[in-house]
């Protein structure tokens, strides 16, 4: 876990899985306390009192990702994993790991992914663009599939700004192309 966190912007970090006993429930006879410690000379605390969104969607994606099967029997279903704000705080480098792992859990999952960087977009098998818009006092969201040059239009938006650039489209095309598709 700590290694999977330290690719994802989160290096300092130190996991710990506490284990008491409970009583008996049908979930068994342990209570189980996630804790972390995200800061150098913190001590762990429960995960839930002290990450934000983004540090929990990192921790939810670095155990997934160890945890993740190898491989998935045909007849067993797909899981959907949806990450919300897991690029939060991270750029660079460590967007594109975020983006590798979300592809490496993709092989056996279906996987929604949230999120503002090109450098994590440009890992989609399926990119769609969200938008919110006001329509007769109400607010109205729309989804569309981008098709190849769509894609790479809007990834090139996410890397400029408004005001796309022939620099940003070639940028998104390479991100695109780096990320193996």
């Amino acid at each position: 876990m700590e290694t999977e966190l330290s690719a994802l912007a989160m290096s300092a970090s130190k996991v710990e899985i506490r284990l008491t006993p409970a009583d008996w429930s049908p979930a068994g006879t342990d209570a189980v306390e996630f804790l972390i410690s995200p800061n150098v000379g913190e001590e762990p605390k429960p995960l839930e009192k002290i990450a934000s969104g983004g540090e929990i969607s990192r921790v939810a994606l670095a155990l997934k990702t160890c945890v993740a099967p190898a491989k998935t029997a045909a007849h067993e279903p797909l899981r959907t994993l949806v990450f919300d704000e897991v690029d939060a705080g991270v750029g660079g480098s460590a967007a594109e790991a975020v983006g590798r792992r979300l592809k490496k859990l993709s092989a056996m999952n279906q996987v929604l992914c949230v999120t503002h960087l090109a450098q994590i977009a440009g890992f989609a098998d399926h990119h769609y663009f969200v938008e919110k818009h006001a329509e007769r006092g109400r607010t109205i969201t729309t989804i569309e599939e981008l098709d190849s040059g769509a894609r790479t239009r809007e990834i090139g938006r996410m890397l400029s700004g408004e005001r796309v650039t022939p620099e940003a489209l070639r940028h998104a095309a390479q991100l695109i192309r780096a990320s193996g598709q």
